[in-house]
Parts: C-alpha cells; structure tokens; sequence
C-alpha cells in the first residue's frame, strides 16, 4: 500500500505512483507524462471584475511553483474617463501581458456592438502568443463575451465565474452565453448552480465556490481606520451609517426609462438631504446620458455630493460597510452589501432577479421620486443580519484546487444534461407597503370560520361563528364576515386577492355552486357561492370541497409541495380528501372524483351517512369512533381503572383512543378495525392511482398514521408497500387551501 510522505496533501497524489515528489524537485510527474505548470490566463475588463478576478490572481501568484499567471487588460479599463483603472493592477504588482484598446466610445448600442467586434479582432492574436491552458472570464460583460467566444474558437479552455446568475436585464443574456461557451464554471450560490445544471452543463465541471471577493471583503471590513477612509471621500463632519452610496447603471434595453429612473433617483437623494456618495455610471449604452443628467442637476457641486469615478476596491467596501443606506442597481448592492447588513434599494429591473438577503428592498417600478424617497425612509439608518449567501470567505483555495484538477487530456467537447431548476425569491417592497393576501372561508358541519391569509401560508387574522341552520342565515353571516374582515385587512396592511370557499359537500369549482351537501351542512344544495360574494366584495371567488382544499393546502404549503403525485386523507368528523396527480387536483366527471370517505371496504358494514354501507367513513371517521364509544360506555365497557372521565361528559371519540392506551382491549378492538378499514381504502386508492405520498389531515391523522403504514405493507402490491405515510403538520388545512385557489390563481401585481 503506497503511503504519502507528510509533504504530500491527498488531493496532490493521481493514479498509483511509487515515489513522491515536491516542488523542489527538479522534474514533476503526472503519470508518465512530464509535469509543467499550469498557464492560466486572466482577462480583466473593468473596475468590479477585477474585485473578483484580483483575489484569484493574488492565489495563483502565491502558488507559482504551480500555476503561471498571464493578465489580459482591455475594455473601461484603458479609458481616462473610467479611472484609467488599469493602474491598481500595476499597484497590485500585477505584470501586464498584454494592454488591448477595445472600447469604441459612443455610449450607445452601436458603440457596444462594435466594442466587441474590435475586441474579437484584437483578441486572436493575443492568445496566440500567450497560449494559455485556462482563461479566466468573469461576470456578464460585452468584453467578456468577446473574450469567450475567441478562446472558445480557438480552442482554448474557460472558466467562467459568475455563472448561472440571474439579474433581469440583457447581462443574463450575456452571462447565459459565455456559460455555454465555457467548459468550467465556478458559481456563487446553489441556485446559481442549479440554473447551470438546468442549463446542460456538466455536473462534474461546476464548482459552488463563492465569490472570491467575499474572501477579502470579509477578511478587511472591519478596519479600524474606517472613519479616516471614509471622511478622505466624504469630509470631516460626516458620520458612521448617515451618508449614502449611489451607484445606478443604464439598462440598455430600456435606456430612456433608465435614465429616467436615475434622475426621479437623483432628486430623492437631493430631497432626503443626506450627504451622498455617488459614482458615475459603467460604460454601457445610455451612460452618457446619464451622466449629462447628473450633471444638470448641479450633482458634482452641490456640498451634499460627492461624485466620483473610481474607488479602490478595499476603500468601497469601508464606505459600503459603513453607509446608512446604499441605492441604485449596482450587483454590488444585492451581493456585497448584505455580507454587512447594509440596507440596500435596488431600482428597476437591472438586479430583481438575483438572490438577496433580507437587506434588498426593490422598488421595479421607480416611477415616482416619491416612491424612491419613502423607501429611503423605510431603509435609512436600519442593520440587517449579515448575510453570506454569495460566499463563505474561502472560494480562492477552492477554485485553486478545481485548477489543479483539470486534465488538459480530456477533450474539449462539453456534454449536457436537462435537470430541473428552483425559482427565486426575494423581497419586494409590496412585502412591506402591503401584503398580499387571500380571505379564506371554510364551512364546516358545526362553525363557519373566515380568514386573512398571506403569501407565505401564515393566518394573519381569523374569525370564528357558529354556523347557522339555515339557508338565508348562513349566507348572510358569510357575507358579513367577508366584509369585516375585508375591512379589517386594510388597518393591517393587506391587500385581498380574492376569496377562497372550503366547503363540504360535492362542488362544481367551476361555477362556484355547491350541487349537493353532507347530513351536517342543512340547506346547502344547489347553492350559488360565487356570485353573492362576488357581487358583494367585488373580488373574484374560488369554491371547492374541503377535502379538495386540504389537498391543495399540502400542495402549496405542507408534505406536497413539489411532489407531483400525492393524496390527502381528512380524518376528522367524517373521512375525505383530495387527489394531486401529475401536480393538477382531480375533481371527476361529475366533480365527486376522491370522495375518499365513501370506498366501500366491506359489503355489509355499518350503515355511513351517505345512505350505503360499508364506507371508510362508517368505520374510521370521529363520528363512527364516538358511535362505538357510546355503544361500550353504555354496556359500561368503556371506562378502565385510572381514566379520567366526568359524570356528565359527552363521550367522544377521544375517549375511546383513551381506553385502548389504557388496556382496554374492546376499545382497542374496535380502533384496530377502523385503522383497517381506513388502511384497506388507502391500499385502494394505491393501487388505483399510485401515489407517491399518502399525508393523513384531520384530528385523528397523528393515530392512524403508523396502522395505516402498517396495513399497507402487509397488503399492498410488493411496488406500492413502500409508499410513505406521514401526518400533516398543517394546523388549518381547510382555510390554506381555501387562500391557496387565491393566491396560485389570482394576477400579482408588482409595486
């Protein structure tokens, strides 16, 4: 067994090799071809991907017996009126290979598309001569483009960083394809990771890194000379979190809205009186623009401004760390920003797409200044929890090691996949100026209950009565509390949707009308619900039955949400339920489709309320469970040494659960049957639409959950025995499926 000396870290040792050797060696091996140092090609084409590429270049100069590094300078770089910023690079003891004047100026669209064609015909020759193994490409630039597109038709291996990011302007486009040209990709975030994978990339070639300026931005944020670096950009008299940062880009798709944008942004900032920060915007189309509205304004000479055109790296962050709040659309706000809780308002649409911390407020439709400056007042001056969802501080080692890795012997040509891919989420400023919410009504045999519910499932506000016998009662108090509680929703901040009915009963969902009820609803077939409460609340209404509701609940909030094929059984005063397959809810020919309740499981059982005999719910349901207590306690059967039980108390099926834990083996034959029962319907049900889940809802769902398991592996097919049965943690299935019709269904507006 070959064993490494201490010199020797596992990941350096490759295939079976007898001797080992270090880097003062005079010869390398890697198997039996000579080993040589791996030429990596970095390509830097502005002030913020430099921030990302600068760490990685410091990592592969700090292993040189390793790697040999090779810097590419073009684009904003090389402008005078962008910082000339190729110099911090020079200042970072950086060798430049080669410097390429790529940027045609014009600041338009034209401008941007001729930048590109000039840099392709720069570009060849350049990696001609350098020959690099890898070249290093960031982000979602124009430059970058051209620079993945030379290699990748020069046959030269990339790394992308960056990819798999989603912003919601044309960079996606940009950044979607250079990740198609590029053969390895070394991502921020899972989802980032995931977009990939749903994009055909190769699992094996992705790399969840971080960001690497997260390596150093979490290593020297907290210097103690912060107040000197600050005051240097901002004077003397300005203090810790009560100045901004303004940083806004053209949107080159929509430049004129943008610009518009910049100028309402502009005028809140002159408004809110607050010493700012602001730096001119990147060299994409509209800036130019932009610019000239800046300066209209009077930006640069007014004292509350300071406008600037690059700051080194290490002193933006001190300033970002530090700021009462940071506005604009910079990638800078929704990612580095949140590793210090700094509050951030993102305009427009240039970033909304990306992952945020709680820090990010987005204001998509900055139409008004006085839109931009409440959401000033709502962020100025807070802290936020720091957030590390695009690095953990250690992405430079892990992308070094993915270098290493690389078999410059394994061909070129990139395979793919199709996998699925997770939706992002963040926070909008609708979250806080209004929420968003359906009113939930559930009718049950004994309450009638209404409730405002959120986005998120949570019950902001629940009314209860005793539902009413009658006809002309009952949609009189529905149509009261529907009011009231629309009426309250505006004292707590919620905007309603619609109105969601839960009902038992057989209902038509698509004309809202309830065709026939239960023994324990009176008066309730042929009932209209849908135009009453329409008519009454002007909001659009959805109507099902319960056990259909209970189903959707699971689907949106609880055990089914993304399972494509499940079943939910009520196991409460009656037996139903609801079938999701192929993720849509099964309602039937003649809308009784999953009246679970009524599998017949025996042909002469007792008597249900259906009329028949024999069905889940004669056995199983809390009625039939409290018929058979009060049958044993009236042969005085029930009661056991040590249970508690009063006089005049109404004997239910709680009682009889009670008796069987206590010893009581009629109880508990009784209970064995009914768990029977329901396990033999549920084998049914298997066996008909094949689920992959089984969720128990209802009262008696935490009982029944290990019997039924039982039943099913002792009766079901061999393929259907390992179906899982598990209980509903959902405390009010019937109301969050009655909101949840609202809130999958009804239009979503954005603020």
């Amino acid at each position: 067994m070959f064993v490494p000396c201490s010199q020797c870290e596992p990941d350096n040792i490759v295939s079976v090799v007898l001797l080992c050797f270090h880097a003062s060696d005079s010869e390398y091996f890697k198997g039996s071809s000579e080993y040589r140092k791996l030429r990596v090609c970095v390509a830097t084409c502005n002030r913020a991907d430099y921030s990302k590429l600068a760490p990685i270049m410091f990592g592969i100069k700090a292993h040189s017996d390793e790697f040999e590094l090779e810097v590419v300078v073009l684009g904003s770089h090389l402008i005078d009126d962008y910082g000339n910023t190729f110099r911090m690079i020079e200042q970072d003891d950086f060798g430049i290979d080669s410097k390429l004047h790529t940027i045609v100026r014009g600041e338009d669209e034209a401008a941007m598309v001729e930048s590109v064609g000039l840099a392709l015909v720069k570009l060849p020759d350049v990696l001609q001569r350098l020959r690099p193994d890898i070249l290093i490409v960031h982000g979602d630039r124009f430059d970058a483009l051209a620079l993945a597109t030379a290699a990748a038709l020069m046959n030269i291996r990339i790394l992308h960083l960056e990819g798999g990011e989603v912003s919601g302007t044309i960079d996606d486009s940009i950044r979607h394809a250079i990740s198609k040209l590029a053969h390895y990709h070394a991502c921020c975030t899972r989802m980032a990771e995931q977009h990939l994978i749903a994009m055909c990339e190769d699992h094996s070639r992705i790399l969840l890194a971080g960001c690497p300026s997260y390596d150093k931005l979490l290593l020297t944020h907290h210097k103690d000379d912060y107040m000197d670096i600050i005051k240097s950009w901002l004077g003397d008299k300005v203090q810790d979190h009560d100045y901004i940062v303004a940083l806004q880009h053209p949107v080159t798709t929509d430049i004129q809205h943008s610009i518009k944008i910049y100028g309402l942004m502009l005028d809140a900032l002159l408004s809110f009186n607050k010493k700012t920060l602001i730096l001119f915007p990147n060299i994409d189309a509209g800036s130019k623009e932009m610019v000239r509205v800046m300066r209209k304004k009077g930006i640069e000479q007014h004292p509350n401004f300071r406008a600037v055109k690059h700051i080194p790296f290490e002193q933006f962050i001190q300033l970002v760390c530090h700021a009462g709040c940071m506005i604009g659309n910079s990638s800078c706000g929704v990612r580095e920003a949140g590793a210090f809780g700094t509050p951030v308002i993102n305009l427009g649409t240039r970033q909304t797409g990306r992952e945020t911390g709680e820090n990010v407020l987005h204001v998509r439709d900055a139409d008004t200044h006085n839109k931009i400056y409440h959401a000033l007042e709502l962020q100025f001056g807070k802290r936020y929890p720091c957030s590390k969802i695009y690095g953990d501080g250690s992405a430079v080692p892990r992308i070094l090691k993915f270098l290493r890795s690389i078999d410059l012997d394994e061909p070129l040509q990139k395979t793919f996949c199709f996998p699925p891919v997770k939706e992002s989420i963040s926070q909008d400023i609708d979250h806080i100026l209004e929420t968003q919410s359906a009113l939930a009504v559930d009718l049950g045999g004994t309450n009638l209950r209404v409730a405002i519910v959120c986005m998120r499932g949570k019950i902001l506000k629940k009314y209860t009565e005793n539902n009413p016998r009658t006809f002309e009662d009952r949609m009189e108090l529905i149509l009261k509390m529907c009011k009231d509680a629309v009426q309250d929703a505006v004292s707590i901040n919620c905007r309603i949707l619609g109105v969601g009915v839960s009902t038992g009963g057989r209902v038509n969902p698509q004309e809202g009308v309830v065709l026939h009820s239960t023994k324990l609803i009176q008066e309730w077939s042929c009932v209209n619900l849908r135009t009453p409460i329409s008519d009454a609340l002007h909001l659009p209404v959805w109507v099902d039955n319960d056990g259909n509701c209970a189903a959707l609940a699971e689907k949106k909030f609880g055990h089914g949400k993304g399972v494509e094929n499940f079943v939910t059984v009520i196991t409460g005063t009656g037996i139903g339920g609801g079938i999701i397959h192929h993720h849509e809810l099964i309602h039937g020919s003649t809308f009784c489709g999953a009246e679970l309740g009524h599998i017949m499981v025996s042909l002469e059982g007792p008597e249900c309320s259906c009329g028949s005999r024999g069905c889940i719910e004669a056995y199983a349901s809390g009625m039939a469970l409290q018929r058979e207590a009060k049958m044993l306690h009236d042969e005085d059967l029930l009661k056991v040494e040590g249970m508690d039980m009063k006089i005049c108390e109404p004997i239910t099926a709680a009682h009889l659960i009670s008796a069987a834990r206590m010893g009581n083996s009629k109880a508990a034959a009784v209970l064995h049957k009914a768990s029977t029962a329901l396990g033999v319907g549920i084998v049914n049900i298997l066996h008909i639409v094949n689920p992959s889940l089984v969720v128990l809802s209802g009262v008696l769902g935490s009982f029944y959950q290990e019997p039924v398991q039982q039943v099913l592996s002792q009766r079901a097919l061999t393929s259907a025995q390992t179906i899982r049965v598990v209980t509903s943690h959902l405390e009010e299935p019937a109301l969050l499926g009655a909101a949840s019709m609202v809130l999958d269904y009804a239009t979503r507006r954005t603020y």
